[in-house]
Formats: C-alpha cells, sequence, structure tokens
C-alpha cells in the first residue's frame, strides 16, 4: 500500500480545518468571544501539525494513487477530520465526552446533522460558526471525492459517468489542483448567493452565514433551536425552499446556468428530480390539509436532499413517507446521499423492460438513461441493484444495534434510515425527541461509523476488505 502517496493528501485535507481555526480565532478576539479561544488555537496548532508531519512523510512518493488507496483515503480523512474538527468541543467549556465530541464532529462532516447539545441557543456564537463550517468542509470534501476518485474506476458505482461531468478526473495527482479549485469555486459562489438571498430578505446576518454554510452542504445545524425561529416570512420560505432543491441537484446545474446553452440536455437527472418534487408535493397537497403548499414543497425538497429540516409538524401516518423520501436521495454528483435517483430510476425502467420483454418479446424498447446517450446495461444494472442491496443490509444492521441499546423498533428503524440517509432526526420524520447525548456508547460509535459509510456506501468497505484478503 503506497502510504506515503495517500499522506500527501491527508496533509491537504488539514488545511481546510486550520483555515476555519483561524477564522474562529480572529473572530473570537474581535467580537470578545474568549470562552473556546484556547481551543481554537489548540486546534490550529495541532491541525498545521498534522499537516506538516504528514506532508514530510509523502516527500518522493508516487502521488497517484490507486482506487483502492483512494477509498482507504477517504476513510483516513473522514477520521483524520473528525478528530481534528471534535478539538473544540472536547476541550472547550461544555464538558463533553471524546465520544461525544466525535459525534458531533462526525456528524457535522458528513452533513447529517444529529446532535449532542439540548439548547444551541445557548452555544457560543464561535461554536455555533464552528458547527456550520464543518458542514460545509464536509460537502466540499465530499464533492471532491465524487469528482476526484469516484469517477476514476472501471467499474464506477457511484455512476457519475451517466449524469454531466466536465471534470472527470484520468489522473489524481494532475487533476488535483484543477478539479479542486473549480469545484471550491462554484461551491463557494453558491454558499456566497445563498448568504446575500438570506440577508436581503431580512435574516440577521449571523444567521443567514451560518444557515447559508448548512444549506448549501445540505446539512442541519441550526444556529437557534427551531428553522421556525429564523424563517418568518412568505419571500423567506421561498428562497429557503428553491436554495435547498438547488442543493439536491448536480453542482454543475449551477454553473450550467451560465456557461451553458444546452442545460436541459445536459441535465436529464435533474429536471427529473425537480418533477419528482413537484409531483410529491402536488400528492401531500391533497393529503394533508392543514398547512400551505409552500410548507409541503420545501419538506419534500428537504426530504429529497437529505437535509431534513422543516418548518412542517406533519400527521403521524405521513412520517415513514418522508422517511422514505430520504432513501431517494437527489443527484449523482451532489451533497445529498440516500440510494440517489439515477439508481432508483435505472432499478425500476430495468424491471419494467423485463415485464414488455415477456409480454412482447420481438418489441423494440427505449433502453436510454433519462435521454441521454446512455444506455441501461449490465454493469450499472449490477451497481445499482448491489448499492440497493447493500443499502437494507446497512438499515438492517444498525436497526438492530439502536434496538439492543434502547430504543424501540420504530425509532430504531427510521432512525437507521436516517442514519445512513445523513438526514438530521427533524419533527419531520416524528423523531425530534431523541436524546442522542443518553444513547448508549456503543449506539453512538455506530451511528458514527454508519453516517460515514452513509455518504461513502458499504460496497467501499466490502471493496476494502476484498482486497486485504485477496492480498492475504
Amino acid at each position: 500500500m503506497n502510504l506515503r502517496g495517500i499522506s500527501y493528501y491527508l496533509s491537504l485535507s488539514c488545511c481546510p480545518i486550520i483555515f476555519l481555526s483561524f477564522f474562529n480565532i480572529l473572530y473570537s478576539s474581535y467580537f470578545d468571544h474568549y470562552l473556546n479561544l484556547d481551543s481554537y488555537i489548540l486546534t490550529l496548532v495541532v491541525s498545521f501539525l498534522f499537516s506538516l508531519a504528514f506532508y514530510h512523510f509523502s516527500k518522493n512518493s508516487e502521488k497517484n494513487i490507486k482506487f483502492y488507496e483512494k477509498l482507504i483515503l477517504i476513510f483516513f480523512v473522514y477520521l483524520i477530520t473528525s478528530l481534528l474538527i471534535s478539538i473544540p468541543y472536547y476541550f472547550g467549556s461544555y464538558q463533553l465526552s471524546f465520544i461525544d465530541s466525535l459525534f458531533e464532529a462526525t456528524s457535522g462532516l458528513t452533513t447529517t446533522g444529529f446532535t449532542i447539545f439540548y439548547n444551541v441557543k445557548f452555544l457560543d456564537p464561535t461554536l455555533i460558526i464552528w458547527r456550520s463550517s464543518s458542514h460545509w468542509i464536509g460537502g466540499f470534501f465530499f464533492l471532491i471525492f465524487l469528482i476526484l476518485i469516484f469517477s476514476n474506476f472501471k467499474n464506477e458505482y457511484k455512476l457519475t459517468y451517466l449524469v454531466y461531468n466536465p471534470d472527470r478526473a484520468t489522473n489524481i495527482f494532475k487533476d488535483t489542483q484543477k478539479i479542486i479549485t473549480k469545484v471550491f469555486f462554484i461551491y463557494m459562489l453558491l454558499t456566497a448567493i445563498i448568504f446575500i438571498l438570506f440577508t436581503l430578505s431580512g435574516i440577521r446576518l449571523f444567521n443567514s452565514f451560518n444557515l447559508a454554510m448548512t444549506v448549501s452542504s445540505t446539512g442541519a445545524f441550526l444556529p437557534t433551536n427551531e428553522l421556525s425561529e429564523i424563517i418568518k416570512y412568505t419571500s423567506q420560505k421561498i428562497i429557503l425552499t428553491i436554495v435547498i432543491t438547488f442543493s439536491a441537484l448536480n453542482i454543475y446545474f449551477f454553473y450550467s446556468l451560465f456557461v451553458s446553452k444546452n442545460i436541459i440536455k445536459k441535465h436529464y437527472e435533474d429536471i427529473f428530480i425537480l418533477l419528482a418534487i413537484i409531483f410529491f408535493s402536488i400528492l401531500l397537497f391533497f393529503s394533508i390539509q392543514e398547512t400551505t403548499f409552500l410548507n409541503i414543497l420545501f419538506a419534500v425538497s428537504s426530504s429529497l436532499s437529505n437535509s431534513g429540516l422543516t418548518l412542517l409538524n406533519p400527521p403521524e401516518n405521513f412520517y415513514l413517507f418522508f422517511v422514505f423520501l430520504t432513501i431517494i436521495g437527489g443527484s449523482v454528483i451532489s451533497n445529498s446521499s440516500g440510494i440517489k435517483f439515477l439508481r432508483l430510476y435505472i432499478l425500476f425502467k430495468s424491471a419494467v423492460l423485463e415485464i414488455f420483454k415477456l409480454m412482447s418479446p420481438n418489441v423494440i424498447i427505449d433502453q436510454r438513461i433519462l435521454k441521454s446517450e446512455h444506455k441501461i446495461n449490465n454493469e450499472n444494472l449490477n451497481s445499482s441493484f448491489f448499492i440497493f442491496i447493500c443499502f437494507f443490509i446497512s438499515i438492517f444492521i444498525l436497526s438492530s444495534i439502536l434496538t439492543t441499546g434502547g430504543l424501540n423498533f420504530e425509532k430504531s428503524f427510521k432512525l437507521s434510515i436516517l442514519t445512513i440517509t445523513n438526514t438530521v432526526n427533524s419533527s419531520l420524520f416524528g423523531l425530534n425527541d431523541v436524546d442522542f447525548f443518553n444513547l448508549l456508547t456503543s449506539s453512538k460509535i455506530f451511528i458514527i461509523l454508519f453516517m460515514v459509510i452513509g455518504k461513502i456506501e458499504l460496497i467501499s468497505l466490502f471493496l476494502i476488505i476484498k482486497k486485504i484478503i485477496s492480498r492475504n
């Protein structure tokens, strides 16, 4: 294994934490928030030393690492950056245990939004920024993983080659700087536009900043206890619905709006996702009578984007419907999790094609995927089916563990789905009363593990294990 090559990219992954620590130190000093200042200084020093050590270890190494080494790199990035992000939680003034600190950090980095804290209002403002910024960094990392790593594999099970992806990597070392720079500016510009829109709509500056960092990454960490404390007017709801919907789409959809003339042809997947959001919203609007269409539209968009933020308290019999919407997920190249809309489309269309073949063996059937030049074949069908099976295996494993940890079956089942889809436990799913602070330590550890697995898929872990076994 090329550990020296892996170390080079680990040194780069520490840089955002260094910048975030430095920003929080400046913010703490300027606004006289000294409560957690020492912890940010410690994080800055430790992150810098880690980056320096990894870079020194990687000198004179082969930087173009193999795919299985890239998968190991992703696990290490999540582990090390979670440990670095957990430092202010652990050494701050809130007396969190190491596992609770790591839980909060991993929840932020995977854009899940589970939290140990009871009352966010009373947190130090710098820690609120730290939480929402961890979402943003986690979203940025995940987009880089999708474009730079997963798109460069002969059996590419993330299926990024089936959608518009102008920056598909061919050589991780040569393409790193170009792709990171482009994705960073697209992601940063999207976040800046969201921030400006929130500010112009009347949301206070501090809340606009944190909410923009959260929403752009499909996260759920808020600067207040409830979203309704921030979003009060119809104009704010409209803006929030639009931006949370954008977050579920291909990151290049936003880019194509400005540089591409034939946007519909390149983004059939995104068009279908938008149609699905409208369809489910209309369906629910005629089923749930006690609320507005805008609240339902936002709830559907939030579920499909795997954020989970809500302004709606649906009837109990609709909880599972919203939970299953999180399984669908958004675009293949987005911060959303879940099985993904494209995979479910391939599975559904394949089933329909087989039925037609049985009924009319000689009929000619369109096998194109979302009207693109790509067709359904054994490779993408098998990949989609295997991901589908792995997803429900993950649910079975985690729900069994949580049930033995003291939660009832219904909560364990729903919480397992939300964990693997990296979606917050809001009132939209009837899980806003889950007390993560008092969960068993073993349950927290497994939730931490499956939050990461939810992002990179169980199949990635299987591939690493298979490689290790085959080598032995």
